[in-house]
């Protein structure tokens, strides 16, 4: 099967985004996600998109991670949202399906801001969280990033006797100023450090606002490897989020063909 793709890349994490709009590539699985996402051997990204129609929505962000697993991701959606804009449709307000829901989104000058779920899955363990914001996040707050080996402590939570079954996203989270946080993330799915990751970015922010005990209407800025995004949101109780937007780009890199 001849593959006819394109190249995105939000904020470091990188995507191969396909049009199956007419379903041409639904019979796409799991091998050939990880033939095609393989860096090595294939186009190389941390995981793989189709659009497809769905009624009633202006498509579906069908996500695979690079292994082939699926789960929500935060930053394809809004590279998902720029490659949709190739394809005709409307993303000055554009509303999708993912797996987590129905999610909209609005793209201004290349920035796409993309409504997340609303989020009261908190869960405290000890002094670090899990928060669901579309894919589970464990989440650890550090004095210096710079002495943390993300890869190492990742591997570790990740593969613990709690949640090696289901794995789980980590994320360690440096505050540099007030509402200006750093983050650094291991991804499951693709079993390493990524540039960035939308989820993760926003859990760190919501854990953050409740570390400060920031209520009200919030917006926080995140550096990440990979480059910078926001996060807003409102905070009516203790653990309940609403109206959570991920703001950053979604950059087109290349486009090609691969064999699979």
């Amino acid at each position: 099967m001849l593959i006819h793709f394109k190249k995105y890349q939000g904020t470091g994490n990188d995507f191969v985004m396909v049009d199956n709009l007419d379903g041409r590539y639904n019979s796409l699985g799991i091998e050939e996600v990880q033939r095609i996402c393989n860096r090595r051997f294939g186009v190389g990204a941390d995981g793989l998109i189709k659009l497809n129609s769905k009624s009633g929505f202006d498509f579906e962000m069908d996500y695979f991670n690079s292994d082939g697993s699926k789960s929500f991701c935060g930053n394809g959606a809004r590279c998902s949202v720029a490659f949709a804009a190739t394809l005709g449709v409307d993303v000055s307000e554009t509303s999708f399906l993912a797996i987590d829901g129905p999610h909209k989104a609005f793209e201004v000058g290349g920035i796409v801001a993309l409504e997340m779920s609303n989020v009261s899955d908190v869960e405290r363990i000890g002094n670090d969280y899990k928060i669901n914001t579309g894919s589970p996040h464990y989440i650890r707050f550090s004095q210096s990033l710079a002495n943390e080996d993300i890869v190492t402590y990742g591997r570790e939570i990740r593969y613990s006797n709690r949640f090696q079954k289901e794995g789980i996203n980590v994320n360690l989270v440096e505050i540099e100023n007030i509402n200006q946080l750093k983050v650094l993330t291991y991804e499951r799915g693709v079993e390493d450090e990524t540039l960035s990751c939308g989820t993760g970015v926003t859990a760190c922010v919501l854990a953050y606002s409740i570390e400060k005990e920031l209520f009200g209407r919030q917006e926080v800025s995140v550096t990440v490897k990979g480059g910078e995004l926001k996060v807003s949101f409102d905070r009516n109780s203790q653990h309940d989020f609403i109206n959570i937007r991920l703001i950053g780009p979604g950059e087109f890199v290349f486009s090609g063909t691969f064999d699979v």
